[in-house]
């Protein structure tokens, strides 16, 4: 494993209105995207959004059928990817079983050509960051789940490559090894002077990395930045249902005479910033854990019971609201029956307003 690379490297990833269609499927709409350089850009969307295909995309897999990919200033859209210094990891644990796992981390390396005392220098400095170090005689076979997937992280970061794409890598672990890598990936790649792009399913994933964050769904990127700044400031209603887990609630209200109106069931003053936006309807957002139990602090709102869930330390209660069911997300344990009425707690000073179209009308 090499040093951190000079400053001036350059190591910026751009997509230049790439467009992917396998038959009369439109798998990548036209997308136009240049990656944050030297740090971590998330892809975040649903199963089927796209991730994987742009990643594909990315590492050379899969050629667009319109458009380019530039890579350290340079079109690659046509170049192969073995002539990429790129590495891949994904969400499957990938490694050969026949070899040891020193084998596994080094067969990069190998296939460069890289002289055997770098091979091991590179192979046990890796091995010592991942935990790997009293493993490295043992076959895939001997190692549980978590210590595969390292084995395969580290044979995708002893390669040293510009570009590191990792899909869902953390998806098949279990809970306490996912945190744990999850707290370690962004510092594994903090002086590496790479470009890495990390795909999830996971809104709470993309806000722990950090870095870039890009929102996709049904083949589109619908929005990109840091990843604070897309959360709190999504630009259109898809953006902000990518970027929620439990699904953000969404409702039909009126703008009227300086009030905003959720049907008969809550009126709030019409925010500051919406003022100057025309009487009518508008749509109203707000994230499950800025609906509370009532404690005397919000709006208040209450409404029937329809699903009641603890999940570790919180609960999440669905219930009806305004024709439509609402989730709250709240710490603590708290078990209600179903169908019996629960007050609730609008914190409107988090709501979300777009228009008819899905845009986002103000903060």
């Amino acid at each position: 494993m090499r040093g951190p690379r000079a400053a001036d490297h350059n190591v910026t990833l751009e997509l230049k209105d790439i467009t992917l269609r396998v038959g009369a499927d439109v798998h990548i709409h036209p997308t136009t995207l240049k990656l944050a350089e030297r740090g971590f850009n998330t892809l975040l969307g649903e199963t089927l959004a796209g991730k994987t295909t742009l990643l594909r995309l990315m590492a050379g897999l899969v050629k667009p059928t319109a458009g380019q990919v530039w890579f350290g200033g340079r079109d690659v859209t046509g170049m192969p990817v073995q002539q990429r210094a790129v590495s891949m990891v994904y969400q499957q644990f990938i490694n050969y079983p026949n070899q040891t796992v020193y084998e596994n981390i080094a067969s990069p390396l190998r296939v460069t050509r890289v002289v055997e005392s770098e091979v091991k220098t590179r192979v046990d400095r890796i091995a010592e960051l991942l935990k790997l170090g009293g493993l490295l005689d043992r076959k895939p076979a001997e190692l549980s789940g978590g210590q595969q997937q390292r084995t395969a992280l580290a044979r995708a970061l002893v390669k040293d490559a510009d570009l590191v794409l990792l899909d869902e890598p953390l998806a098949n672990l279990d809970y306490k090894l996912r945190e744990a890598l999850r707290d370690e990936l962004p510092r594994l790649f903090a002086d590496r002077g790479c470009t890495v792009v990390y795909a999830t399913t996971e809104p709470s994933e993309a806000l722990l990395l950090g870095g870039h964050v890009a929102t996709l769904h049904e083949g589109r990127v619908t929005q990109f930045g840091p990843a604070i700044g897309v959360y709190r400031e999504p630009v259109d209603l898809t953006s902000a249902r990518v970027f929620s887990d439990p699904p953000i609630n969404v409702a039909a209200a009126i703008k009227r005479n300086g009030q905003i109106e959720l049907g008969d069931a809550a009126h709030w003053a019409t925010p500051q910033a919406l003022r100057a936006v025309a009487d009518g309807p508008i749509t109203v957002a707000l994230r499950p854990h800025h609906v509370r139990p009532a404690n005397g602090a919000g709006v208040p709102v209450s409404g029937p019971v329809l699903i009641s869930e603890i999940s570790g330390s919180e609960s999440v209660i669905h219930f009806g609201l305004a024709g439509g069911t609402w989730v709250s997300q709240a710490h603590g344990v708290r078990s209600h029956t179903v169908g019996a009425r629960v007050d609730f707690a609008l914190d409107v000073d988090h709501c979300l307003y777009f228009d008819g179209a899905g845009r986002r009308l103000a903060s």
